[in-house]
């Protein structure tokens, strides 16, 4: 199994000219998002993700023994508000064992993609505590359901107001992406997130 070995300038030198954020094409409404990569230079492409919203990649670089793209098992999931998260996680079940949510996050657990659940409300969680949000379930059952997936899936969940949106996902990807370069973890040589061609060049 190869192993990647980088000092510490080569790995500043990564993350400032080869780290790329990779949006999934179904993301919806997230100008706010782009804009703020566009404003602080982040370099970012769309794509079809399988699981989460945003992952982020580290391009070739073959004078440095990288000979093509990079994927990284972390993602952020992203939902704009609590209304939208609830109704994700407490729609009815379909033929399948589980709802599509769960799903998702399952796959991504079996791949060991670190995930992070950003939801785009800064008081979500005391909104979700008073039951302040558009949904037949109690309050209850939705934090019960939400403090299981946050149990069995996620790595961190964080409530953000909009304008944060963007920053929040960099800073996730970029120290997720920092972290396995310099733990020279050897399966990411071999780490195949199954993104698709990309739909639009980097940004």
């Amino acid at each position: 199994m190869y192993y990647f070995k980088f000092s510490d300038t080569e790995i500043k030198k990564l993350l400032s000219e080869n780290l790329v954020i990779v949006c999934d094409t179904n993301e919806q409404e997230n100008s706010h998002i782009l804009s703020y990569f566009t404003k602080k230079k982040v370099k970012y492409k769309k794509a079809k993700i399988p699981e989460g919203d945003y992952t982020a990649i580290i391009t070739a670089r073959p004078e440095m023994g990288i000979y093509r793209d990079l994927n990284f098992p972390v993602a952020v999931e992203r939902k704009a508000h609590i209304n939208e998260f609830i109704g994700n996680l407490m729609e009815e079940t379909d033929s399948r064992d589980d709802i599509r949510l769960i799903r998702e996050f399952q796959r991504a657990k079996v791949k060991g993609i670190k995930m992070f659940l950003m939801i785009e409300e800064k008081n979500g969680l005391e909104n979700i505590k008073k039951g302040n949000y558009r949904s037949k379930f109690s309050v209850k059952a939705v934090l019960g359901r939400l403090s299981s997936i946050q149990d069995l899936y996620l790595s961190d969940t964080i409530f953000v107001p909009q304008e944060e949106a963007g920053f929040e996902i960099f800073r996730k990807l970029y120290y997720g992406v920092r972290n396995y370069l310099k733990e020279l973890n050897p399966e990411i040589a071999e780490f195949d997130y199954g993104i698709e061609e990309d739909t639009e060049g980097i940004l």
